[in-house]
């Protein structure tokens, strides 16, 4: 962000409540922290207690994210012109305990987010994008439907502990993984009509599966959950899949690095990407075999071609939308 943030709201998201809290750099103290219902009634009418009064649209809106909770409140104000930040829960927490504040309640929660936006000011989330949130919501129940499958097959192998039961506990089982299967059929169905439905997301889906290793699959989960791809440098692209190597460094100590964080369903298909592209991938391939060459261990040379993949695939990224914005004049 280029302003200054000099008025911050927090919005503290449970499964029935928005507690918001209100605040001013300029002024001490904070307001009261008002509650709202956690619907479309509810955003609504905190939208409108400031259309038209004396408070002020806020500079910024800090909402942790809550597994869901928080989408309706996203939106709303999204489709109100408001700027809003979806930040990380563990984050709000560490900045509560250098503070030294331990207590946690709805409204000290409303507090600290805001106290959170006006000393960290996080980055603004992009305008809402009907097609790409719809595409996320299929990639994240096909994941669903993937881990319900995992675990059917684990406890198949289980059954067999069971002997007198074997056939009833299996017959069981395996009713439930044709089904998941079929579900899978059908929502690979869906996936593959709603990138097609947008032409801008359908064309960046063809330029991400004309590179070897990246299937459809790989293509529509970064499409789903990358969205800065092509929007920033790799170093950043990096950091934000979790493969950019992370200093442990103290006194004379030297740390090995390691990779951390980042967005972990991205990460997971990224890296299956690179164990079938090092195989299919001439550029990946001689990347992967030079590190070895050099006396890199396996999973070390695996991880870096990874992120030499990322950064493939951000360039690519980059000159799409580059064309794009030429052809269109934007």
């Amino acid at each position: 962000m280029t302003t200054k943030i000099i008025t911050c709201m927090g919005i503290d998201v449970s499964k029935a409540f928005l507690d918001v809290a209100f605040l001013d750099a300029t002024l001490p103290g904070s307001r009261q922290v008002t509650r709202y219902s956690n619907d479309v009634a509810g955003v609504s009418a905190l939208a409108a207690a400031f259309d038209g009064s004396e408070l002020v649209v806020p500079d910024l809106v800090i909402i942790e994210a809550t597994g869901g909770y928080e989408l309706i409140c996203v939106r709303v104000l999204q489709a109100q012109g408001w700027p809003v930040a979806v930040v990380n829960p563990r984050q709000v927490r560490d900045f509560a305990r250098a503070q030294g504040q331990l207590a946690k309640t709805d409204a000290l929660d409303a507090r600290l987010l805001a106290s959170f936006g006006l000393a960290m000011q996080p980055a603004v989330l992009a305008p809402f994008d009907p097609s790409r949130d719809m595409l996320a919501a299929l990639v994240a129940r096909r994941r669903q439907l993937i881990d319900m499958a995992i675990a059917e097959k684990n406890r198949k192998e289980q059954a067999a502990a069971y002997p007198s039961a074997d056939k009833t506990i299996t017959g069981s089982i395996d009713a439930i993984l044709s089904f998941l299967k079929s579900q899978l059929i059908s929502l690979d169905t869906s996936i593959a009509l709603a990138v097609a439905a947008d032409p801008h997301m359908a064309a960046a889906y063809q330029r991400l599966t004309q590179v070897p290793g990246i299937g459809a699959v790989t293509a529509a989960i970064i499409l789903a959950e990358l969205p800065e791809l092509g929007h920033i440098d790799h170093k950043k692209i990096a950091a934000l899949v979790g493969v950019a190597p992370i200093n442990r460094d103290s006194g004379r100590h030297r740390g090995e690095r390691h990779i951390g964080g980042g967005r972990h369903s991205v990460r997971c298909a990224l890296y299956m990407a690179t164990i079938s592209g090092v195989r299919c991938n001439p550029q990946l391939t001689e990347f992967y075999k030079r590190l070895k060459a050099n006396g890199k261990p396996s999973k070390l040379a695996l991880i870096a071609t990874l992120r030499k993949l990322t950064g493939i695939l951000n360039a690519i990224m980059r000159k799409h939308i580059q064309e794009t914005q030429q052809q269109y004049g934007c």
